[in-house]
């Protein structure tokens, strides 16, 4: 068997045209999505990803802002710009690129952003809100691997996933977005002993724990869904994922590629949060 490959760069485009669909909506009601980037430091992979957000928020008839900050500044400095993006108007989303430097408190950041406006998902509202069912805004990874699997039409309900990775960002939401749809979900760490004994009875299978080549075809249960979040840079350059892709692929039923697998649909899920934070506002304003 050779698992087809999850093209991401496709399933992102038909999403987003939904989006912008949207957004033109919200344009001719005299409201257009904003959504205010904030980069501290010069991380030249976060300069990467969000040089892709803000043009995909062009590309989607988004208004954005970058704010970028050095790596020495003071955190109180980005608090009140926080703060002031909270009270502007034309924002309706506001991201904080991670990672921050390492003397930031990031969890008080992450706080400091108005649910309302949390449109990467991260506040501790929107997070625990997937326990009860019930989240203003999803993780936009998380989100992006379930807008995948119902696009490709892949079952959920009654379906054994494996998660390799308890990551806030991917792993924990991961979890609970997967028991939301009623699969029966194991989620294995970086402590779990023999991997394989899990990962082989996956039938959806994601993997987020940031080590290259992690799981290998043997690994992996004939006919699998395998979703590759991680994303390494080898010494030679190479960008490759968690997953052994040459190894997995013939053994899986479907597979996503890195880069072009993942990444695209957290862009597009971003997105999506924010037209959807531009809609709540619009409505507020009609009552």
């Amino acid at each position: 068997m050779t698992a087809q490959i999850i093209d991401g760069n496709a399933i992102a485009r038909a999403t987003r045209a939904q989006w912008k669909d949207r957004a033109e909506i919200l344009a001719r009601r005299g409201v257009t999505p904003g959504l205010a980037v904030v980069l501290v430091g010069d991380n030249p992979a976060s300069r990467v990803y969000v040089r892709g957000k803000i043009k995909a928020c062009a590309e989607t008839g988004l208004y954005s802002e970058l704010h970028e900050f050095p790596g020495d500044v003071p955190q109180a400095t980005v608090f009140a710009r926080i703060q002031a993006l909270a009270a502007d108007p034309k924002i309706h989303g506001i991201l904080v690129q991670l990672p921050l430097p390492p003397y930031f408190d990031g969890n008080a950041v992450l706080e400091a952003v108005p649910v309302d406006k949390d449109v990467d998902g991260f506040h501790l509202y929107n997070l625990g809100g997937l326990v009860v069912g019930h989240t203003l805004f999803p993780p936009c990874t998380p989100a992006g691997v379930m807008r995948m699997l119902d696009y490709l039409q892949l079952p959920i309900e009654g379906q054994n996933a494996v998660i390799v990775g308890r990551s806030n960002i991917v792993g924990k939401p991961m979890a609970l977005m997967l028991l939301a749809r009623s699969a029966t979900v194991s989620v294995c760490t970086s402590r779990t002993r023999d991997l394989t004994q899990y990962t082989r009875l996956a039938d959806i299978l994601v993997v987020a724990t940031g080590k290259a080549g992690l799981v290998t075809g043997p690994m992996v249960k004939e006919g699998a869904a395998v979703i590759d979040v991680g994303i390494n840079r080898l010494p030679d350059g190479k960008l490759v994922g968690d997953v052994d892709f040459a190894s997995v692929r013939e053994r899986a039923g479907w597979i996503t590629p890195v880069p072009g697998g993942v990444g695209p649909m957290t862009i597009t899920m971003l997105l999506a949060n924010t037209v959807q934070a531009a809609e709540r506002y619009a409505d507020s304003k009609r009552r």
